[in-house]
């Protein structure tokens, strides 16, 4: 049976639509570092696997998605590991579009990354936004919740950096943000989908009530040198 390109995201968004933001070669890849730290091989052989351990840098670890149960070569272990679930959605629930929703640029970098880095939506670093929309609203002169697109496939677009400011929670702008970026994605004849740790039953809750429906169960792990 062929895999779908969802199973492996990170390895299959690099091989692509990303590939102009990867580091390795034919076996293995990860983010650039001033992207983000997910990485992955192309399959589970001895080879792929080899490969994979060299991108991990030497201080530092490097983060692995994806629906295969995770396979580690000797030279690499894991600190963390997660369970995790991949969603997807046909179409959306009805939400009413929300006016103070503005695209976010390069000048918002820095207010983004700030944000990011109180309320950790997952990885994000500076060269983050360059890889597809986001979107953000603001308030009083101040970022107060966010969203945008991480990893591109063939027919697909992943849903990421979804957060909100502590003390603009509990006002739905983490649902009419998610919308406003599943919503485009799926007028551009693509497919929205996102990942979750399946602990976040808040945030699948929330996402099941925007349409989104598991696809997969995924692995995530967190990897250093051994």
């Amino acid at each position: 049976m062929t895999a779908h390109v969802l199973d492996r995201p990170v390895w299959n968004t690099l091989a692509t639509r990303h590939a102009a933001f990867a580091v390795g070669g034919d076996r293995a890849r990860r983010f650039a570092p001033d992207i983000g730290p997910l990485a992955g091989a192309r399959d589970d052989e001895p080879d792929s696997l080899a490969a994979l351990a060299e991108l991990v840098p030497a201080h530092g670890s490097l983060l692995l998605l994806q629906v295969d149960p995770i396979a580690l070569p000797p030279a690499i272990v894991a600190t963390t590991t997660a369970a995790g679930v991949q969603m997807v959605a046909d179409q959306l629930a009805e939400v009413a579009p929300d006016d103070r929703i503005v695209p976010l640029g390069a000048e918002d970098g820095p207010e983004m990354l700030a944000l990011a880095a109180l309320t950790k939506p997952g990885p994000f670093a500076p060269r983050t936004p360059a890889l597809g929309e986001f979107f953000g609203i603001t308030e009083a002169g101040r970022l107060i919740a966010m969203a945008g697109e991480r990893m591109k496939h063939a027919g697909f677009v992943e849903v990421s950096g979804v957060c909100t400011h502590p003390d603009a929670r509990g006002r739905g702008l983490a649902r009419c943000l998610s919308a406003h970026v599943a919503r485009r994605i799926l007028q551009r004849g693509e497919v929205p989908y996102l990942h979750a740790y399946a602990s976040n039953t808040a945030a699948i809750k929330l996402y099941e009530s925007l349409g989104f429906r598991l696809r997969r169960a995924v692995h995530v792990a967190a990897v250093v040198r051994a």
